[in-house]
């Protein structure tokens, strides 16, 4: 299939098309929102499980979107055509408790995505896995992070940025009582966090997708990974821990 061709705004500015995977998450929320208020995309695919729930974002001209999922991503073939993929995809044990059902929505449904978009024409590719990333760590977590990284590297892009945020702090939609008193633990220590450390220092999510889209504007590098520093010196991006807002 040929490689998408940018159509061009009245002004003459390239417009792109991005595919975004995740857009019902707590980072893929933000990230959706920032792609329809971009003036440099003229179209959002957004491929998800069940409808987006219905609010402003919903209603967008540029806005299409898909359900699918891992099994039936490869009949929406056709469709996922777009300059740009961003995925935001991931599970925790208490949605998947079986291994094989995590490491699908981890691993295997991220590389299938991006493996279809790169065939169909994208040249860039905007991921979030987590810090410390390893495909040859003993802790399951870690590794499955790491053979993510390191398929999606593999599918050879034009530009693959990588995002690896520790502690994603926010306001979230969906309660998670445990994580939320993990978050208020890790801002009591995350001052101590400084130097190499700071890696480890927690973002918030919206944040993150801030950072994301930054990256989209300022691509460079064949390979780019942003950890905590990175990220948040980012235009627009706060902060993250000035004014903590655990998820609730």
């Amino acid at each position: 299939m040929d490689s998408v061709q940018p159509t061009e705004n009245q002004v003459g500015r390239k417009m792109k098309k991005a595919i975004l995977f995740g857009a019902s998450g707590f980072i893929g929320s933000h990230l959706l929102d920032e792609l329809l208020s971009n003036p440099d995309y003229d179209q959002v695919t957004a491929v998800v499980r069940r409808a987006l729930p219905s609010d402003a974002h919903v209603s967008s001209a540029k806005l299409r979107t898909l359900i699918g999922d891992f099994r039936t991503l490869p009949n929406l073939r056709a469709d996922l055509v777009a300059d740009e993929v961003f995925i935001a995809l991931g599970t925790t044990k208490k949605q998947s408790p079986k291994r094989e059902d995590y490491y699908r929505v981890d691993h295997d449904y991220p590389v299938l995505a991006a493996k279809i978009a790169k065939e169909n024409g994208a040249k860039s590719v905007f991921i979030v896995t987590a810090v410390g990333a390893d495909p040859d760590s003993i802790l399951p977590y870690i590794k499955t992070k790491g053979e993510t990284e390191r398929d999606i590297k593999a599918l050879d892009f034009q530009h693959t940025h990588i995002f690896q945020p520790s502690m994603i702090v926010g306001n979230r939609k969906e309660k998670r009582a445990m994580e939320k008193t993990l978050i208020k633990a890790w801002l009591m220590v995350d001052p101590l966090f400084v130097g190499v450390l700071d890696r480890f220092k927690g973002i918030d999510g919206k944040d993150v997708a801030t950072a994301m889209m930054n990256a989209a504007k300022n691509q460079t590098d064949k390979v780019k990974v942003h950890q905590w520093r990175e990220m948040s010196a980012c235009p627009m991006v706060g902060s993250p821990l000035s004014s903590p807002k655990p998820s609730r």
